[in-house]
């Protein structure tokens, strides 16, 4: 059972704090846990010692009856985490080793498990100064799936010397992927991107459109390997779709080496396909928080088609933005405007009109008059 704990900062819109920890509640279910409730505290400044204020860290520890496990939607320092759990009696974990741990749980291939244990370790190196003599093989569950606990013994030299040979396995396994997509460079199909913040519905896209049978679960982060199949297009055209891991607010800085093989995708793609779920209630911050990855990864000039799904969750309401060139209303429950996003792939495809993954902030945020 775990209590949730998230912080409203200074100058911070309180719906934007609370949306977080709603979040964070979807996380720690995806991870296996039952939530059993969430503490929000509005602060100026973070504590340095708890996060938190004392104060506030004394009210969670008399909320903690029945709840062996803490969650923070921020990311702590290592003392602030052992403060926190001396004080607390509990197993405190924070929003980046929470991501990281359903990372664990979902990677399937040996690229995507040498990704996720780096960054692990990466992120285990500097909380380990004063929290303990020697590292023992933990236990398992939510904050303790430890990348490879049996081979981190004692202290910051064995794991760098892991973290070394984690690297080196990785660029073999990376040598041979770029050999397997030589061919594929030689193929005359044009390659499209499937990108979008988590649970956005990319791969029921991916399923609609390409008949596969790639497993959908509504839970963040249901997709970590990328998936490729074969798109047949409008006038027998045939172009391979990419399905790749979706994106998040407050996404730690240690996975940017774990979403390596997501963004060597990202950078073969022609045109991205952003797919936006069109129900949920902050849909436009979600957007804007994709497209600030986009450009930090230096797509922001990439052809990408807006794809506003899920609009059988809309009902009667009117439709929020406004379509066009560039922007397609699809739902991969119903099939709705699925022949639209067809269209709109050839019309890209043949260089006609479409968005820049910069400019579909602007123009999505055009609302319907």
């Amino acid at each position: 059972m775990a209590l949730l704990v998230g912080v409203c900062r200074a100058r911070q819109a309180r719906w934007e704090a609370e949306d977080s920890l709603a979040e964070l509640e979807q996380l720690a279910r995806s991870a296996g846990a039952r939530v059993a409730g969430s503490v929000l505290q509005e602060r100026d400044r973070l504590d340095p010692r708890y996060l938190i204020g004392k104060g506030k860290a004394l009210e969670v520890r008399d909320r903690c009856a029945g709840v062996d496990l803490v969650i923070l939607d921020e990311e702590l320092s290592g003392s602030q985490q052992r403060n926190l759990e001396r004080l607390l009696g509990k197993r405190v974990v924070d929003r980046t080793g929470l991501i990281l741990d359903i990372f664990a749980q979902r990677a399937q291939t040996r690229e995507g498990k040498l990704q996720v244990e780096l960054a692990q370790l990466d992120y285990l190196l500097p909380r380990l100064a004063g929290a303990w003599t020697h590292l023992e093989r933990l236990g398992g569950g939510i904050g303790t799936r430890g990348p490879g606990e049996t081979q981190l013994e004692s202290d910051r030299r064995r794991i760098k010397t892991r973290m070394a040979k984690v690297r080196r396995d990785l660029e073999q396994v990376r040598r041979h992927r770029a050999l397997l997509r030589r061919p594929r460079r030689k193929v005359p199909f044009p390659i499209l991107a499937l990108v979008g913040y988590t649970n956005a519905g990319k791969s029921s896209l991916l399923n609609v459109l390409t008949h596969a049978t790639v497993t959908v679960r509504d839970q963040l982060f249901a997709t970590l390997d990328p998936t490729i199949r074969r798109l047949m297009l409008p006038g027998d055209r045939v172009a391979l779709l990419s399905d790749t891991v979706g994106f998040i607010r407050k996404i730690p800085h240690q996975l940017v080496a774990a979403l390596q093989a997501t963004l060597e995708e990202l950078q073969e793609a022609e045109v991205l396909l952003h797919v936006v779920d069109i129900s949920h209630p902050h849909a436009e911050e979600q957007q804007a928080a994709v497209e600030a990855v986009l450009g930090e990864l230096g797509l922001a000039d990439r052809p990408t088609i807006l794809v506003f799904n899920k609009i059988d969750r809309l009902g009667r309401s009117p439709f929020p933005w406004r379509q066009g060139s560039g922007r397609v209303a699809t739902s991969a429950k119903t099939g709705a405007g699925l022949d639209d996003l067809r269209h709109e792939i050839v019309c890209c495809l043949n260089g006609g009109a479409t968005l820049s993954a910069a400019a579909t902030s602007e123009a999505a945020g055009a609302t319907a008059s």
